[in-house]
């Protein structure tokens, strides 16, 4: 399998992979424009925009985009993160070009009709009010609230109700007029693909489009915080964050095989402790996020309300505990949990895709599979250890809670049993 990239004069990168064997492809646009690229007042205009893509361009309706592809068996769909959009579609080989055509379509000429504006305003705020009805989702949202508070980084992807109620036509097309440029924009493309016909097509499709600078996100702080908000519900929520490097710097690696050492997976820290020994939850984890600049160690929980103090508490003490006597065995394990989650993903020609257009993103370039290994295999115990301490001890952290909460200790409490 061999990497390909290239980009055209105004900008435009195109990178692929064939994957020998396949009957299928999968090829994306990610667009270097999501939730942290919003001013406070259009908070929620980036999801909105991916929703508005599939509602009718110049040349199709909501329906013919949809057919177009499920006439062929293949299927297309849209997702908006904190740092990009990403329009991708799986098809089979003889109709890549069909995706890739559907694909421009919907990212170059959306028409914003009025009425289906209307329309699909609906279906967010209806996607908004489901959250709020989904505890383990909300809860994240308020954490990264409380991680980042008054920035970007810290808003909502779905925006506000009062927000997304006021979007006009016109707050799309000048979102899209501000972020939508050809530099902002990555062709990614795994599976049975033809980069030189990629190429080809990219230059028919994007090639007039004229270059210009997007706006530079406003760079990360991590203030930390407390959210809590009592309710009556089954189970108390708990959520904390630390602070933890971004996806530049390669501490991301050992953040992430301490995340999985202590929470990642049935024979992790905090599952056999919390869960396996103690009975005190049905789900616990942790896990290591990365932005450009930043990063959070996130620990979840969902428990009783008579238990979520206990639950707190080992969760504390299991950090520290982690930074005195974590085991060469403990690593080596995540190590190959880590490896192997990778691995087996990228038999997945959208997995491929995906990660081509992250890399492109991140470093201008593809790393080789064999240099990202290398990374992992190079973090040793002592390196874990030393990471874990400064979780458990120093890194700034914040605390979302919901539910039955009364009986949760604050945050101030948590850094002081840290301290302890």
């Amino acid at each position: 399998m061999t990497v390909r990239q290239d980009q055209l004069k105004n900008g435009f990168r195109i990178v692929s992979e064939h994957m020998p064997g396949l009957q299928s492809a999968a090829i994306g646009i990610w667009v270097t424009a999501g939730g942290r690229h919003e001013r406070i007042e259009q908070n929620g205009i980036a999801h909105f925009l991916e929703h508005m893509a599939f509602k009718g361009t110049k040349r199709r309706s909501a329906l013919q985009i949809a057919e177009a592809i499920e006439d062929v068996g293949g299927y297309i769909n849209a997702y908006t993160s904190r740092e990009v959009t990403a329009y991708y579609a799986r098809v089979l080989k003889d109709d890549v070009a069909l995706a890739m055509d559907v694909i421009g379509d919907i990212v170059l000429n959306p028409v914003f009709d009025p009425r289906e504006i209307e329309v699909e305003r609906g279906v967010i705020l209806q996607e908004i009010g489901q959250a709020y009805d989904t505890p383990d989702d909300v809860i994240f949202d308020w954490l990264q609230e409380q991680s980042y508070h008054d920035q970007p980084l810290g808003r909502t992807i779905l925006g506000p109700t009062e927000r997304v109620s006021a979007f006009s036509r016109e707050d799309l097309s000048g979102f899209v007029a501000q972020h939508y440029g050809p530099e902002q924009m990555i062709l990614s493309a795994a599976g049975a693909v033809d980069h030189d016909q990629l190429m080809k097509v990219a230059e028919e499709m994007f090639g007039h489009l004229q270059p210009r600078k997007g706006l530079i996100p406003e760079m990360a702080r991590f203030t930390g915080g407390e959210a809590r908000q009592e309710k009556e519900l089954e189970q108390a929520h708990f959520a904390l964050a630390l602070e933890s490097p971004g996806y530049r710097d390669d501490a991301i690696y050992t953040a992430q095989i301490y995340s999985t050492a202590l929470g990642g997976g049935m024979s992790s820290r905090l599952f056999q402790e919390v869960r396996e020994t103690r009975g005190l939850c049905y789900t616990i984890f942790a896990q290591a996020g990365a932005y450009a600049d930043t990063g959070t160690t996130t620990i979840y929980a969902g428990t009783s309300a008579d238990q979520v103090g206990e639950l707190a508490a080992i969760t504390i003490d299991e950090m520290k505990r982690a930074a005195e006597d974590m085991s060469p065995e403990e690593v080596a394990r995540a190590r190959a949990q880590m490896k192997a989650g990778m691995l087996m993903g990228l038999e997945s020609p959208s997995n491929r895709a995906e990660r081509l257009a992250r890399l492109v993103q991140i470093w201008g370039r593809v790393p080789s599979l064999e240099d990202t290994v290398a990374k992992i295999d190079a973090v040793g115990t002592e390196d874990v250890r030393a990471f874990a301490e400064t979780m458990a001890l120093q890194a700034p952290a914040a605390l979302a809670l919901y539910g039955p909460v009364s009986g949760a200790p604050t945050l101030a409490e948590l850094q002081e049993r840290r301290a302890a």
